[in-house]
């Protein structure tokens, strides 16, 4: 049992986002062939009992309305309490404001993204997801921000387009 004790099992929704781009060397173009979590996983050696989910494979500024409705159904559909969730970062605070507004009140959902793809050199892509994971084991019932290793309230952050980093909100 965990330091916390409430933890079961972790749920992880990925949508795609700068995280799982992988580079197209016949074109030179980032696009998505398939996520890297399970490899992320593998490498972090995490011992967590996790179970995933694809829902899409897209860059967040390509998500629409329908999209966002669709990952807050599937965080009120999961079994796990625990949830957490890969995004591109440009649009992902907009997709937290739609998980929170029908969130189950017992669950605790985390999102993350990256600022360089897992699969080039020099990515915070891991580093963010042991944060998640970390945060989504020990943070109270609501929906939550890790970037940059801190976590932020949804109603709290922002990107800040001209460092690449989220920061609290004022």
């Amino acid at each position: 049992m965990g330091i916390v004790g409430k933890f079961n099992k972790m749920k992880i929704l990925i949508t795609g986002g700068t995280l799982d781009k992988q580079y197209n060397p016949l074109n030179g173009e980032l696009i998505f062939n398939q996520s890297s979590i399970t490899q992320m996983l593998n490498q972090s050696r995490s011992t967590v009992e996790v179970s995933t989910e694809v829902l899409m494979l897209k860059d967040s500024l390509d998500m629409i309305d329908t999209d966002r409705q669709r990952l807050s159904e599937a965080c009120n559909a999961s079994d796990e309490k625990q949830i957490i969730i890969t995004h591109g970062t440009d649009t992902m605070v907009d997709s937290a404001q739609v998980i929170a507004a029908d969130l189950d009140i017992n669950k605790t959902v985390v999102l993350l993204g990256a600022m360089v793809p897992y699969q080039f050199k020099g990515s915070d892509a891991l580093f963010n997801l042991g944060c998640a994971m970390s945060a989504v084991q020990v943070l109270p019932a609501g929906v939550y921000i890790t970037m940059n290793g801190q976590v932020f309230d949804y109603r709290e952050v922002k990107k800040n387009r001209t460092i690449g980093e989220f920061e609290k909100q004022s």
